[in-house]
């Protein structure tokens, strides 16, 4: 982890020392009160809901050596003095961000290990998970958690890799251009995996060219002696592969994949098995995991393994002992015998196919129910994509769907336009009013799968479906 004195620290963040000794060392660093653990630095962030120097006070008492704060005020001063210990100190720096930023970048200066930068516009948390279980067979990994994959989440990422890490992986996201090359330039990631070039994001960068030049920043980013990994059967992944400096392996099912696979079937729980087909040899392997989508992203995965030299036997045991991220793809059961498919994290065209086809893959005993929610950020596809998602719905093998969201009315429409029986479709206001339709409709043995952006918080309605509704007769 970040390791450094408060001298040190106000040298590069471009602070200055308010109060406290410049020789505290300071271990980690933590941008909420309550993750401070001791000897960390505590960055206290100014926001919309809530502001940082308010928890000065809780910060040093779990343990915090060094508080980095944007304002000198009697409350800033009047909190350091009342809970301050001999060691602590207080540092004024004019950008929070910026501060973390520059410490990241301090930090990465002194890391001699490969760092893997993982992109896309789908599958890239999955992909990510995959990675770090392949890596994790042989090397100590430090990979991105949660949602840590934005300005500040990169940053904090890098900072949790210490002297004793093998190798980094960084999930980077973004909503528009230069994001990730401003993240490359802190991260400096000496390869780079790009799952594929979808139409998320497109209200901000307009196409899908645009999408996939905003993508191709981190392939342009890693150095001639490092490596670059490509979906080979994506149709921007040529272009990238121009682009490149440093050699590029492609994966995927296609002819010109250097890491395919091959005789990919669904098993009984309807995760995917496939013959993983390497330069070095090939190995059957059985995913944790449903969908057809993800072979690409374990196929990815090994890619990686390889190039770092992983031998085969444990790039299989890695993907097969893969865990994931929370709300992707989460299959279980629930106490009243419904299977349930938690991908609620986020979604776009791409990812909704893949998710209703793996619903399709999943045996079941009773019926297949897909509930299903806005897709943000389409821009001027946002009405087509949601109609035509309402029509792959009804060639498929969902046999209810709950449309939630102002937008999953026109799935619905979709859906009826393209056959499915109006007493099928079940459109709901928001996830409060689908979880009460699901109270009613869902049946033991029945399988549901939850999929929409995050903006319409459908993780709710797994929690229903967990923990259904007692009914009350009086």
């Amino acid at each position: 982890m970040l390791t450094l004195p408060v001298d040190t620290l106000v040298e590069v963040t471009g602070g200055a020392l308010l109060d406290g000794p410049g020789d505290t060392v300071v271990n980690g660093i933590a941008i909420d009160s309550r993750d401070v653990g001791p000897g960390a630095a505590f960055v206290a962030f100014a926001g919309e809901n809530t502001d940082g120097h308010r928890h000065l006070g809780d910060a040093l008492s779990r343990g915090a050596r060094a508080l980095l704060v944007t304002r000198d005020d009697e409350e800033v001063r009047g909190a350091f003095s009342a809970s301050a210990r001999p060691e602590s100190a207080l540092v004024l720096v004019e950008d929070a961000l910026a501060a973390v930023e520059a410490l990241a970048s301090w930090h990465r200066d002194r890391l001699r290990i490969p760092v893997i930068g993982v992109t896309g516009s789908t599958g890239k948390t999955t992909t990510k998970d995959f990675v770090r279980s392949v890596l994790a067979t042989r090397m100590r990994v430090v990979a991105t958690t949660g949602n840590r994959n934005n300005e500040l989440g990169v940053p904090l990422t890098i900072m949790d890799a210490g002297m004793d890490t093998d190798v980094l992986v960084v999930e980077m996201a973004m909503r528009g251009t230069g994001q990730i090359a401003h993240l490359c330039r802190i991260a400096r990631p000496t390869a780079g995996l790009v799952t594929n070039v979808g139409v998320s994001h497109m209200e901000v960068l307009g196409s899908q060219e645009a999408i996939a030049s905003a993508k191709g920043e981190l392939v342009m980013a890693i150095p001639s002696d490092g490596r670059v990994f490509l979906n080979g059967d994506d149709a921007f992944s040529e272009a990238m592969a121009r682009d490149a400096v440093a050699p590029v392996t492609r994966y995927g099912l296609g002819e010109n994949a250097d890491i395919t696979a091959t005789d990919i079937e669904s098993t009984s729980t309807g995760a995917r098995s496939f013959t993983l087909v390497t330069p070095e040899g090939c190995a059957a392997v059985t995913l944790p995991v449903p969908g057809r989508h993800n072979v690409y992203n374990a196929l990815a995965a090994a890619a990686v393994g390889r190039d770092l030299g992983l031998p085969l036997e444990d790039i299989v045991r890695g993907l097969e002992g893969a865990t994931f991220s929370k709300w992707r793809m989460e299959t279980f059961v629930s106490a009243s015998g419904v299977t349930i498919i938690n991908d609620a994290y986020n979604a776009n065209p791409t990812s909704m196919k893949a998710a209703v086809a793996a619903l399709g893959d999943v045996p079941t005993a009773g019926r297949r129910i897909a509930v299903l929610g806005d897709m943000a950020e389409l821009g001027s596809l946002t009405e087509l994509a949601h109609f035509e998602l309402g029509e792959l719905v009804a060639s498929s093998s969902v046999d209810v769907l709950v449309a939630v969201g102002a937008l999953g009315v026109r799935i619905g429409d979709g859906a009826k336009a393209a056959g499915m029986a109006a007493e099928d479709i079940r459109p709901c206001i928001d996830a409060i009013e689908a979880s009460e339709v699901l109270d009613d409709l869902v049946e033991a043995g029945d399988t549901v799968l939850v999929k929409a952006s995050r903006v319409l918080g459908l993780e709710t309605v797994v929690e229903g479906m967990m923990n259904p509704r007692v009914q009350s007769y009086s």
